[in-house]
């Protein structure tokens, strides 16, 4: 079989490139220029530059292609990211990209090129279900590496189509099979940002691709009383309590963000813990539409534990009634439901 490779040059997509050639499967590299900065792949946490990917792929004597998607990537993810962030919500790029690119637009050029399989350097696992026939999604071998949370919107036909070979691996085996095929990637440091907000400044570079200020607005306290003045809504993010710009005399934590009539509800530390969220968009793996409640546990972040929890679905509209309270369930965020290892569903925090 043939299989597209999603290659950044970083060390995960090209240990998962070397092992797919291993496997016996026909490669093709790739690369996605996603914005005029570079070309980075968010697959991998590292940042390298695109040429790195055609060395690798040179190296492994396989073709490869680097695929102008800038205008695809900028109204998909970036449009998306700010859109949502001037609605007072805090989304994730990592999951929309995802969505939208690398098993969207980069999973129809593999079609163009006659390739039945799209690899990448995801940390996460994909199996057939021998009993129901059904492909699932799990978290990777390597728990602190687990990206199965940014996968969740899966379905059944993108499932069948994907090859995740780091998911049986950890990091250290990852960038030791790397370092014995002689790749200079090897010890390559990882950076944690967002692929386009290099330096971590959400509000500078929205501001700048969106050509527009945020104006500042209200501090309300819960009963809507004016505390004091914020300087722009896409500064501040659910159960914020630092860098708030004034002090209040004791700690404020931000509880609510609205876009609207931007304002910025404080309150108390306990005020941003609750027992429920309000989901939209639900997918479920297995395609399926659950009748009534079941019971699971939920991941509300990238990398927090998992919480034991109630879920009550209704079409795509889901409610979540944890256990325990939870702190600042923050909208536009993914809440990702969770069987053990095995990834059920999830959607997006209203």
């Amino acid at each position: 079989m043939k299989a597209l490779i999603a290659m950044s040059g970083g060390v995960d997509s090209s240990v998962a490139a070397m092992l797919t050639q291993k496997n016996g499967y026909e490669c093709v590299g790739c690369t996605m220029e996603l914005f005029d900065a570079g070309c980075p792949d968010p697959t991998d946490s590292d940042m390298p530059a695109g040429s790195d990917a055609a060395a690798v792929a040179e190296s492994l004597g396989i073709p490869f292609y680097s695929f102008d998607m800038r205008d695809d990537f900028r109204a998909n993810v970036i449009d998306d990211f700010i859109c949502k962030y001037a609605a007072g919500r805090t989304p994730n790029p990592c999951i929309v990209c995802n969505r939208t690119m690398k098993f969207g637009a980069l999973l129809e050029k593999a079609t163009e090129l006659g390739c039945e399989k799209i690899v990448t350097g995801h940390y996460a696992r994909i199996a057939m279900d021998e009993d129901t026939g059904l492909y699932t999604l799990s978290k990777a071998k390597d728990l602190s590496k687990d990206q199965s949370y940014v996968l969740y919107h899966l379905s059944q036909e993108q499932l069948s189509r994907i090859l995740l070979p780091l998911g049986e691996y950890t990091k250290d085996e990852a960038r030791k099979l790397a370092a014995e095929a002689g790749f200079t990637n090897a010890d390559r440091p990882e950076s944690q940002d967002i692929c386009f907000v290099p330096e971590g400044d959400y509000a500078s570079v929205i501001e700048e691709y969106a050509g527009i200020e945020f104006p500042p607005g209200d501090f309300v306290d819960l009963e809507g009383n004016v505390m004091g003045t914020h300087k722009g809504i896409i500064n501040y993010t659910i159960g914020q309590h630092k860098r708030l710009g004034q002090a209040f005399g004791v700690p404020r934590y931000v509880c609510r963000i609205d876009g609207e009539t931007n304002r910025i509800t404080l309150g108390g530390p306990d005020d941003v813990f609750s027992s429920e969220a309000s989901l939209r968009d639900c997918t479920m793996i297995d395609g399926s539409i659950p009748e009534g409640e079941f019971r699971c546990s939920v991941r509300l972040r990238y990398k927090q534990q998992e919480q034991p929890a109630t879920v009550r679905m209704l079409s795509s509209e889901a409610r979540v009634l944890f256990d325990e309270p939870q702190r600042a369930i923050t909208p536009g965020q993914a809440a990702v439901f969770y069987d053990g290892d095995r990834v059920l569903g999830g959607g997006t925090i209203i």
